[in-house]
C-alpha cells in the first residue's frame, strides 16, 4: 500500500477544504505558496512525499539522472508511447533521487555487494557456480547482463532447484532474512507449480541485503539499484515517477534501458544520519529538491517554525492543535500544508510524531 502527498499527475493530492488539487491550489499564487526561490528554481513543487507499507516485496528499480530523464521522456513521446502504456519508462522529465526513513524494522536490497562477497556467493551455491568464470574474467556488468538476457527456459533450469531448496530451508528455520534464500522462499512458498521463475532472483544474490531499524534512513541516488522487501517507511523524493525495473515484478522490464542507467559500482550504503535541534531531527540529503525531518513531542509540548518553502507535514502518531488556525486539530494519519514565509506553531495533545517535507533553504 502507498500513500502519496504531492502534485505528481500519477496520484495528485487534494486540498480538502477547497476541494481542488494541490497543483491547482499552488497555481493560484505559485511564488507566494512555494516561496520565490523555490518557484524560480523548480517552477513547481519539487518533491513527492510517500508512506509505504511493504508486505509483498516490491520490484527492483533504478532511477535515471535528470539529463537522461529528459532524453528518455522526449524519445518515448516522439515514438508515440502512451503515458499509461505498460512499456512506458519515462512518465516525466525529472530525476528521482530518494530518501527513506524506516517506520518499523525495514528490509531492502540496495546496491551491489563487493566483488569479494559476490565471488564468495557464486562459490557457495552450486546452481550459481557455473557463472564464476564469467564473473572473474569479464566482471560484474557482463554477469548481470547475462542474467537479464538468458532465456526463460535457462532461468527455470538454474533457479527452480534453488527455489525448492530455499523453501525447504525456510520451513526448517535454517536461514535468516540476511540470507537471499529467505526472500526467494517468501516469494514462492505455497506455490505448487514452479515455472517462469523471476530472473530478478539472481540480483538478490548480487545486492546488499540491509536491515534498518525505526528512525534509520538511507539515500538512493540515480543509478543505484534497490528494492523494498518488507516493512513500513516514509519516503521523500524528487517529483517524479520514472522507474526502470530490474525484476521481482510481472511488470515491463526494459533490459537495454536498464543497462544504460544502472551503476555497476560496489558502494557502501548511503545512510543519512540526522542532526538534532530540540524536538526535531533533520535528515539533510545531497540534493536541492528536498529535505525531511521528524518532530517528536510529548503531551503539552509546543513546536514553532518559520517556513522558507511550502511544507507538508504528516502525523504518524498522536495529535496536535495548530494555534492561530481556529485551533485546528490534526490527528494520526492527517497531512497538512503550510505555505512559504509563514510563522506557525502547534501544541501536542499527547505523545506525537510528525514527518515534515520541505525544500532546503539556499542563500
Amino acid at each position: 500500500a502507498e500513500y502519496w502527498l504531492g502534485t505528481h499527475h500519477s496520484a495528485p493530492s487534494v486540498i480538502e477544504e477547497k476541494n481542488i488539487s494541490l497543483q491547482e491550489w499552488i497555481e493560484q499564487n505559485p511564488e507566494k505558496i512555494l516561496g520565490e526561490n523555490v518557484y524560480h528554481q523548480f517552477q513547481g513543487l519539487p518533491y513527492l512525499f510517500k508512506v509505504l507499507d511493504v508486505k509483498d516485496m516490491l520490484s527492483i528499480q533504478v532511477h535515471p539522472t535528470k539529463e537522461e530523464a529528459i532524453k528518455g521522456f522526449e524519445k518515448e513521446t516522439a515514438a508515440g508511447v502512451l503515458m499509461n502504456a505498460p512499456n512506458r519508462n519515462y512518465k516525466d522529465k525529472n530525476h528521482k533521487p530518494e530518501v527513506m526513513i524506516a517506520l518499523s524494522e525495514f528490509w531492502l536490497l540496495h546496491g551491489f555487494k563487493s566483488n569479494t562477497a559476490i565471488e564468495k556467493t557464486l562459490e557457495e551455491y552450486v546452481e550459481l557456480s557455473v557463472f564464476l568464470p564469467l564473473f572473474k574474467n569479464e566482471g560484474l556488468k557482463n554477469l548481470y547482463k547475462l542474467y537479464m538476457e538468458i532465456s526463460q527456459e535457462e532461468v527455470d533450469t538454474i533457479l527452480i532447484p534453488l527455489v525448492q531448496k530455499s523453501i525447504s530451508k525456510k520451513e526448517k528455520n535454517a536461514i535468516t532474512k540476511f540470507n537471499p534464500e529467505w526472500w526467494i522462499a517468501k516469494l514462492y512458498e505455497g506455490k505448487n507449480n514452479l515455472k517462469n521463475i523471476d530472473r530478478g532472483i539472481f540480483s538478490i544474490f548480487l545486492f546488499n541485503i540491509l536491515q534498518l531499524q525505526k528512525g534509520e534512513a538511507i539515500f538512493q541516488d540515480a543509478g543505484v539499484p534497490h528494492a523494498y522487501l518488507e516493512g513500513q517507511n516514509v519516503e521523500l523524493m524528487a517529483n517524479s515517477d520514472n522507474v526502470l525495473r530490474g525484476g521481482l515484478t510481472p511488470k515491463y522490464v526494459d533490459v537495454p534501458e536498464l543497462m544504460k542507467h544502472i551503476l555497476f559500482e560496489n558502494k557502501e550504503p548511503a545512510f543519512i544520519f540526522p542532526e538534532k535541534f530540540g524536538s526535531e531531527k533533520i535528515y539533510n540529503c545531497p540534493v536541492d529538491d528536498f529535505s525531511i525531518s521528524t518532530i517528536t513531542l510529548q503531551a503539552g509540548e509546543k513546536y514553532y517554525a518559520q517556513t522558507t518553502s511550502l511544507e507538508i507535514l504528516l502525523i504518524t502518531e498522536g495529535a496536535i492543535i495548530i494555534e492561530g488556525m481556529e485551533n485546528k486539530v490534526f490527528k494520526q494519519g492527517d497531512a497538512f500544508a503550510i505555505i512559504a514565509n509563514t510563522e506557525y506553531w502547534f501544541i501536542a495533545t499527547g505523545n506525537t510524531t510528525l514527518y515534515k517535507a520541505f525544500v532546503p533553504f539556499k542563500n
